[in-house]
């Protein structure tokens, strides 16, 4: 697969962890409508997999999600922006999704190396192990899942879904954002 040069580049962040820089404002793009429906049912599932990460109470299930949610966007982005090779050459080792977003998307680079060190812990995750991961990695995760997919939407030219925090629960229930509160935008 190739990466298509004409989408922008997106601002990088610090080596360390999972990358935390945002762009300010959505980078010009393919309309949505434009998109291939594969592109939309990948996103889709990404946020069906973040909804089951933030509501389960499991640990091991709640990474898990979170991983797969990641793997979905990532799905989401490549479905819209790679293109198959003309001829594949004999011998050609296969290359997983983080290694491709690298290829389709060098911003997304950081993020495709976070989230492929964490492929290990998930497969552990999935296969039982309650020590494959704390509380805190899962937390962590679904957080981090959740500013990757919103920053795959922004990519893609898409508004950003209503991030995780504004969905933390309270006393319980699951808080709606402000403005669906008080009935008006500020």
């Amino acid at each position: 697969m190739t990466h298509r040069s004409d989408h922008p580049t997106l601002p990088t962040s610090p080596p360390t962890g999972p990358p935390t820089s945002l762009p300010t404002s959505p980078p010009t793009a393919r309309a949505p409508f434009d998109l291939p429906a594969a592109t939309h049912s990948y996103l889709a599932r990404a946020a069906a997999s973040l909804q089951e990460a933030m509501t389960t109470p499991e640990i091991t299930r709640r990474y898990a999600c979170a991983h797969v949610a990641a793997l979905r966007a990532t799905a989401a982005l490549l479905a819209a922006r790679a293109t198959p090779a003309l001829a594949p050459r004999r011998g050609r080792q296969q290359k997983n999704a983080w290694v491709l977003l690298a290829e389709v998307a060098p911003e997304l680079a950081e993020w495709a190396a976070f989230f492929s060190a964490g492929a290990t812990k998930r497969a552990a995750a999935e296969s039982g192990s309650s020590r494959a991961v704390t509380e805190r990695e899962a937390d962590d995760l679904v957080r981090d899942a959740d500013r990757f997919l919103g920053l795959v939407e922004e990519s893609l030219g898409m508004t950003r879904h209503v991030p995780l925090r504004e969905l933390l629960p309270v006393a319980g229930r699951i808080e709606a954002p402000a403005r669906e509160r008080t009935g008006h935008v500020a």
